[in-house]
């Protein structure tokens, strides 16, 4: 699974890396360490630009923004919106017939940049409660170049807010979780679906077919990631910083 993530980079040089047309972001997010579920992050997507001159028989070519997103999906067909705290991650596995995912798998795709994610590794050391101490695991490019997760979005309407609040849609995603590969495996059997640069545009294609997406998710390429030891400060979420990135000294060999 993917419960936490580092995003720190800025608009302007999202903007860049993924040859985005229009931002529409209205505040920038501050950089975030210790991304969790339910927080607002930044997503890319490609919608249809809404203009006059588009039309059902005539589509215009969808842009590729920059938005802000909520992370817990919630379907468009959801009563309430406390649906989306389980909806952090999708199975790759199961996207084409999951209900909760389905319609956005097909529709609805998007990339979700990141530094890198977490994962916990559990040891032989006990707590006091007796449980296995976890060793938290910051996992990121080996180039250190962004990490751009697949993920889904959707659009609800909140059928508690009136129909001129400009806040009734709520825009949520989910990340797109996979088979760990061998070099990352051993300290969890999931990790995030990573869409390579050059299967965005495809991945990010609102008009794309299901056979042509099934083919675009593979794992990622053995050797891509590396993996250190971190502090457990970032098993709370209300810790944030740069600090929570450092590498500390691996104690024993956790494969």
């Amino acid at each position: 699974m993917c419960g936490r993530y580092a995003s720190s980079r800025r608009p302007e040089d999202l903007l860049d890396e993924f040859d985005i047309v229009e931002s529409r972001i209205q505040d920038a997010l501050e950089a975030d360490y210790n991304v969790a579920p339910t927080k607002e992050v930044y997503a890319v997507v490609e919608r249809a630009p809404k203009s006059p001159a588009a039309s059902k028989d005539s589509p215009e070519h969808p842009e590729r923004q920059l938005r802000v997103l909520t992370w817990g999906l919630i379907p468009s067909w959801a009563k309430e919106a406390s649906i989306g705290n389980r909806m952090i991650n999708a199975r790759m596995e199961t996207l084409a017939e999951k209900p909760a995912y389905k319609r956005a798998f097909a529709k609805r795709r998007c990339l979700l940049p990141a530094d890198g994610y977490y994962e916990w590794y559990p040891t032989e050391e006990q707590t006091l409660a007796g449980k296995p101490r976890k060793q938290p695991f910051f996992i990121r490019p080996k180039d250190h170049g962004v990490l751009a997760m697949a993920g889904l979005y959707e659009i609800w309407r909140d059928p508690d807010r009136a129909e001129d609040d400009p806040n009734r849609f709520r825009w949520t995603c989910t990340v797109i979780t996979t088979q760990a590969e061998d070099s990352v495996g051993h300290i969890h059997d999931r990790m995030p679906l990573m869409v390579e640069r050059d299967r965005w545009d495809a991945w990010l294609d609102p008009r794309a077919e299901g056979g042509q997406l099934l083919d675009l998710l593979v794992p990622a390429a053995p050797g891509a990631l590396e993996a250190y030891p971190v502090s457990t400060l970032v098993s709370n979420v209300r810790n944030n910083g740069p600090e929570l990135l450092a590498p500390l000294p691996l104690e024993g060999d956790p494969s």
